[in-house]
């Protein structure tokens, strides 16, 4: 943590792995075990839970909420006030009326590739995977696995586009074949019922 920035109002616990140079902003709290790679940015407010990986050169923006146990990999977007849930069936109490504690229930997590982002206020559902260089629209609540390159949109969100490692939509250019109108990279989707996409020459 020698290089890390972290400023004095926020809460990170000592157990916490936070990677040089990056920077933890007011008001963030970091829970015990949490490991922040290099060079990330967490904005004010954000949460992350306690166990959470995320890899180098993230960005975790202002007041978004990362529960245990999300893994998310390098590169990765998280948009302001965006929740990466991790109960499936919330209550605050048991049948019996007494107060659930963290015996009550088993957290299941949400994974995120490298370069995928998620949208501003977005909510993402676990237990779900979300493919690498995918792009979650702002608002946008998600509710199954999003393949690679996918952008998903809506409640619940759907497959709407496919996006370059850019993050703007690809062009159709015929034969089931893609372009990037940002770097000019080409793509070949592989199959529409799988939704994945296959790139033909690198970003």
């Amino acid at each position: 943590m020698s290089s890390a920035r972290i400023v004095s109002s926020a809460e990170v616990d000592p157990s916490a792995t936070i990677g040089d140079g990056s920077s933890i902003w007011h008001l963030v709290q970091i829970r015990n075990e949490a490991t922040i790679g290099e060079n990330c940015i967490i904005g004010r407010g954000a949460y992350i839970g306690t166990g959470v990986e995320i890899g180098d050169n993230c960005k975790i923006q202002n007041y978004a909420l990362v529960y245990e146990p999300a893994k998310l990999g390098n590169g990765v977007f998280i948009g302001p006030a965006a929740v990466l849930t991790n109960d499936q069936f919330p209550r605050a109490v048991n049948p019996d009326g007494s107060i659930k504690s963290a015996s009550d229930w088993d957290a299941v997590g949400v994974t995120i590739g490298d370069g995928a982002s998620i949208g501003a206020r977005a909510v993402c559902i676990a237990p779900l995977s979300i493919g690498a260089w995918a792009l979650v629209a702002a608002g946008a609540v998600v509710t199954k696995d999003v393949p690679d390159y996918a952008l998903v949109a809506g409640v619940p969100a759907k497959r709407i586009r496919w996006v370059g490692r850019a993050g703007v939509p690809l062009e159709s250019i015929g034969d089931n074949q893609f372009r990037c109108p940002v770097t000019g990279a080409l793509y070949r989707e592989i199959s529409p019922e799988q939704l994945e996409l296959q790139t033909l020459e690198k970003d």
